[in-house]
């Protein structure tokens, strides 16, 4: 009786004990197909997307897009995806890697042939968003994709100042008048539909077995468009992409961080423009810690510096909009960790002039902003360079910052913009290589 009490006992101590079986992080990486048609070092293969994998839990392919006239998925690159058989390349890897699941994106910042077709799609009833369903399914198992991943372009938020004490004065004033600059008039509404659409999405996924996630571009505003509790119900994984706060894009003459871990004190920034705002937004909504991946951008955003920008390089900075494009990515105002790895100082560049003069960094030995790094503008008022990014070592940060919170994972944004090549140090994937080992 004794042994039987003992026994007993022993079972209800043990099932009170934390669990050790949870699913290990998820490391979501992002596979852009168009660094597949770069040029020179920038070329992204199939043998470099195979050196990746063996770090990825998921892949996504980005990206597919809707036809604006009948809300059908579609391909962006149909000579790629489907002449030249790219979709049926990329899930062949799944024989060799069962145990990543590939699924293919719809959105991104890629679809451009009509701005305001997401919402549309929102808007245009039942029938409408039924044939993209049927369309998403039918592609996602024709190329034996595992599921989809919804990177809806919805309306951003509006892109702010920092303003002086004055200028808040005056603004304060202004706004009494005008009120609060409305994005979207309908956006609860369509918070009603997209719930609508995830839902069916889900019901018409899970009969086939296939996944369903979620990715919340930057500067949309989640609240508008997303219950929440809802749709966690109705995906198995969110993606927030928490990075790109500022741009030079958006915001081409204040260069500050593009993606801090916590929020940056002073000088009038936005309380929201930080990751750690981003996700406990969600956990406030009731929204399972192990569905939400944090996201890593694998570039920098990089605005061009003035003789009015000083010499200090300290954030907030008077910039003049985007910096020039880097010699292998060719895109003004972004830079891949290689590119400005490269622009670190070196011993191949210690004489180096003009735009390929070398840039300081400045860490954080806080992780709580990231890292920065500049070159201030020469007596011409040429050459100076301001660039906000992630490195390994703040990716890093952030992986622990995931593990500490007991997030989902981290989703890398994306492969072809890290180092593939080892250009740097001769490690190649670093970014990926330091988020993986602090997962574990």
């Amino acid at each position: 009786m004794r042994s039987l009490l003992l026994g007993v006992t022993l079972t209800v101590l043990l099932s009170e004990l934390p669990s050790h079986t949870a699913a290990a992080p998820r490391l979501i990486c992002y596979y852009d197909s168009a660094g597949y048609e770069r040029q020179g070092l920038a070329q992204f293969t199939f043998t470099d997307l195979e050196l990746a994998l063996q770090f990825c839990t998921h892949v996504i392919y980005g990206y597919a897009g809707i036809n604006p006239d009948t809300y059908e998925m579609k391909s962006l690159n149909q000579p790629l995806d489907f002449d030249r058989r790219h979709f049926a390349q990329i899930t062949a890897l799944k024989e060799k890697y069962p145990y990543i699941k590939f699924l293919l994106s719809v959105g991104g910042d890629r679809d451009l042939e009509q701005d305001d077709k997401y919402v549309k799609l929102l808007e245009a009833g039942t029938q409408a968003q039924e044939r993209f369903i049927n369309s998403a399914k039918d592609i996602i198992r024709r190329f034996n994709f595992d599921g989809l991943d919804l990177a809806f372009q919805l309306p951003r938020n509006k892109p702010r100042k920092v303003h002086s004490e004055a200028g808040m004065v005056w603004k304060s004033f202004k706004k009494f008048f005008t009120g609060d600059f409305i994005v979207d008039p309908d956006a609860e509404t369509h918070k009603t539909q997209m719930t609508s659409l995830v839902m069916g999405l889900n019901s018409a996924f899970k009969a086939n077995d296939l996944l369903l996630s979620l990715t919340v571009l930057p500067n949309v505003n989640s609240s508008w468009y997303f219950d929440a509790p809802v749709i966690a119900q109705n995906v198995d994984f969110i993606n927030l992409a928490t990075f790109d706060f500022l741009t030079p894009a958006r915001n081409p003459e204040e260069a500050d961080y593009s993606a801090p871990l916590y929020e940056a004190f002073g000088q009038n920034r936005l309380p929201h423009y930080n990751v750690n705002f981003q996700m406990e937004h969600w956990l406030l909504q009731r929204v399972p810690a192990s569905k939400l991946n944090i996201g890593i951008a694998s570039y920098g955003r990089a605005w061009k510096l003035t003789i009015d920008s000083g010499s200090s390089g300290q954030p907030v900075q008077i910039a003049d909009g985007p910096a020039h494009a880097g010699p292998q990515t060719k895109t003004e105002g972004l830079l891949s960790w290689a590119e400005i790895c490269a622009l670190l100082p070196n011993p191949s560049n210690v004489n180096a002039k003009g735009h390929a003069a070398p840039i300081k960094r400045v860490s954080d030995p806080t992780k709580r902003y990231g890292s920065y790094a500049y070159r201030a503008a020469d007596e011409n008022g040429i050459y100076g360079l301001w660039v906000s990014y992630d490195d390994p070592e703040t990716a890093s940060s952030k992986a622990q910052y995931v593990r500490a919170k007991n997030l989902g994972g981290i989703a890398l944004f994306d492969l072809t913009l890290d180092d593939f090549r080892g250009q740097c140090t001769g490690d190649r994937f670093p970014m990926l290589r330091a988020i993986k080992y602090r997962l574990l």
